[in-house]
């Protein structure tokens, strides 16, 4: 056991600091009484000892690519500045041979996974999906294809009267190995409708996770927080996440992501404050207590707010990314991605050892 450095005195947060040393699970009043506290060096230390526990001092990164084959999207998301009307300037649709062209002119030795998401784009059949990964998967064998939301599978089982078993199966067999976390936002329909969230509901976006883990399929999983979501809706988020990984154990990490503004220029006003991201970051980590890794995303915080999420409990600061897009069009004003240097530098800086991973977190390289 780690003692505080800070001492509390605080009767509640007692409890909670017994809970978690004795391995109890939190529940959704104490998840909520973190939020509602000032007191973010108390939970940032419980958060890191938890982290501790699972990872050590091991934080990971992995070099990657961000793709995204179409921004033509039938939904309307309130949040979305990346999404085009087909048609409207700006607005673009990839065949697999202009992916591969822009693939060769940007990738470099070392990259090992294609990160994929984008628009939900109906004048294209299912079929052209399936091929655009295949055409990637022929093209670079040895990456690894992580691709689609499971707000994009559902979309594909609606565009090609397919069922979600059969959607992830096609696309398994033209080579892909994990899902991208993307289309949680907020788990609560309620938000959902408010938020004009024109995609999978609650209930289709945690199937389509369960049958991609039936399938064999470790994925990953996000909240986007930072709109009108309350603090209760953000754990009832966790909580939800949480009991699906009870179920079938698929999830290989949780990643919190802060809401954007619409202006890149946006002032401080707009966006959330640094000490509820880094909140968030480490009550995730004690909700969460049956997924192996929390992920500071550098995209939405910032690289050095992701340097100082390493002692409030994440354990992974993504990867190189190259030229990010979806944040960037809603208001990102951090770098589109980094170099290996730069991340072992980040993470180094923090006191902690740099590991280079692959998609599914086996360890490439140590850099002590």
């Amino acid at each position: 056991m780690i003692p505080t450095v800070i001492e509390t005195t605080d009767q509640r947060m007692l409890e909670i600091i017994h809970k978690v040393r004795n391995g109890e699970r939190l529940t959704l009043e104490d998840g909520v009484y973190l939020y509602e506290s000032d007191d973010i060096l108390t939970i940032g230390q419980l958060a890191n000892e938890v982290n501790l526990r699972k990872n050590g001092k091991r934080v990971y990164f992995i070099e990657n690519m961000t793709l995204y084959f179409t921004n033509v999207c039938e939904s309307h998301c309130a949040f979305c500045n990346f999404r085009r009307d087909e048609g409207e300037e700006g607005a673009y649709t990839l065949s697999g041979q202009e992916m591969i062209a822009y693939v060769e002119q940007h990738i470099h030795p070392g990259v090992r996974e294609f990160h994929i998401t984008g628009g939900h784009n109906q004048h294209v059949p299912f079929q052209y999906y399936v091929d655009s990964l295949k055409a990637l998967h022929e093209r670079f064998p040895d990456v690894t294809i992580k691709a689609y939301t499971a707000a994009e599978i559902e979309f594909f089982t609606r565009i090609s009267g397919l069922s979600t078993k059969e959607v992830l199966m096609a696309l398994q067999q033209a080579g892909l190995k994990s899902l991208t976390g993307g289309g949680a936002e907020i788990l609560s329909d309620q938000y959902r409708q408010k938020m004009k969230v024109e995609k999978a509901n609650v209930d289709q976006y945690l199937d389509v996770h369960r049958t991609a883990h039936q399938l064999g399929m470790r994925t990953h999983t996000t909240m986007l927080y930072g709109a009108i979501e309350t603090h209760e809706d953000r754990v009832r988020h966790m909580i939800q996440i949480r009991e699906l990984q009870d179920e079938t154990g698929g999830f290989m990490v949780f990643i919190p992501l802060s809401m954007q503004p619409r202006n890149k220029n946006a002032g401080i006003m707009r966006r959330n404050s640094a000490f509820e991201d880094l909140k968030t970051i480490a009550i995730s980590r004690l909700m969460l207590d049956n997924i192996q890794h929390i992920k500071a995303y550098f995209i939405n915080i910032g690289v050095q707010l992701t340097q100082m999420s390493l002692a409030f409990g994440a354990s992974d600061v993504h990867g190189t990314l190259v030229r990010e897009r979806i944040s960037h069009a809603a208001g990102a004003n951090t770098p589109e991605g980094l170099t290996r240097k730069e991340l072992i530098w980040l993470i180094k800086g923090a006191g902690r050892i740099p590991v280079e991973r692959d998609t599914f977190y086996n360890e490439i390289e140590v850099y002590e």
